[in-house]
């Protein structure tokens, strides 16, 4: 299974991120938990400056953009 986390604090871009990134699961049946960190400590330590951030089994993908639907899937699909 595929460990996926959405970083940020709940803003308006986060909440598009997280929904987006749930829905690709989803759609292309891809077995994957979504975890939802706010807190910022956690953040930090991914070194994440900007939300959202997405970080695919641990590794950081993006941070402050919302990626493209098939940049995410891509990435899902690499692990």
């Amino acid at each position: 299974m595929i460990s996926v986390k959405i970083l940020g604090s709940g803003c308006k871009k986060c909440q598009t991120l997280e929904a987006k990134v749930r829905d690709l699961i989803a759609v292309n049946n891809i077995d994957a938990a979504v975890e939802k960190v706010t807190d910022i400590q956690q953040m930090v330590k991914y070194g994440i400056m900007m939300t959202p951030g997405l970080i695919i089994n641990e590794k950081v993908k993006s941070f402050g953009i919302i990626p493209k639907d098939d940049q995410i899937i891509n990435w899902l699909k690499e692990n």
